[in-house]
């Protein structure tokens, strides 16, 4: 493999694996729509809109951004105080230099077209190296696992009136992706049974 495909390559799996660097932009995007939230706040509505189905995020990975955001100065801490400590005591706002980052973020990601990448690619690639009833194990279980992921989507648009209409666009493509990607699994497995 020639040095610049090993650079690609791995370029394309950095930028695959880190779908979290999108964080910020919701965080800033979330404070331009809401500001003055507190942390929990943003992160109970990013959970509320199921914003899981587009970045990987955790609630320490969303403190940490938000702590990266303010040391960037895209953000700024207002401090509050509470009688009851049980619960955070800053909210945040945007400060100039976060909405400008906030505009040029929507650019970067709004412009981009990204490859559809499934780790399932990986073993495909030795396919006629493995065990033909291994791999059809393998495929029922891209199957079953695809299938649930368009079960909890579909649940999450049960109410579609709760989410924003560009989610739920969002939510409907990522079905008919999740459609596609079954009915080319049960093609895989139309093949492994025509070979066995």
């Amino acid at each position: 493999m020639s040095l610049l495909l090993m650079k690609v390559s791995k370029a394309k799996l950095i930028s695959f694996l880190r779908r979290d660097q999108l964080i910020p932009l919701l965080i800033l995007g979330l404070l331009k729509e809401k500001p003055g939230s507190y942390g929990y706040e943003l992160l109970a509505i990013m959970n509320e809109r199921h914003y899981e189905y587009v970045v990987n995020y955790t609630k320490g990975s969303f403190y940490y951004n938000i702590q990266q955001l303010e040391e960037k100065r895209l953000i700024q801490r207002i401090s509050e105080m509470r009688e009851s400590e049980s619960r955070e005591k800053n909210k945040y706002i945007l400060t100039d230099l976060g909405i400008t980052e906030f505009n040029r973020l929507m650019t970067k990601y709004g412009t981009k077209t990204d490859y559809v990448n499934l780790s399932f690619y990986g073993a495909m690639l030795f396919e006629d190296e493995f065990d033909k009833e291994k791999m059809r194990e393998i495929i029922l279980v891209q199957i079953k696992q695809t299938e649930k992921k368009i079960s909890l989507i579909e649940d999450a648009l049960a109410n579609k009136s709760t989410l924003m209409k560009s989610f739920v666009r969002m939510l409907e493509n990522s079905i008919s992706h999740h459609k596609v990607n079954v009915n080319w699994f049960y093609e895989l497995l139309k093949e492994i049974d025509s070979e066995v």
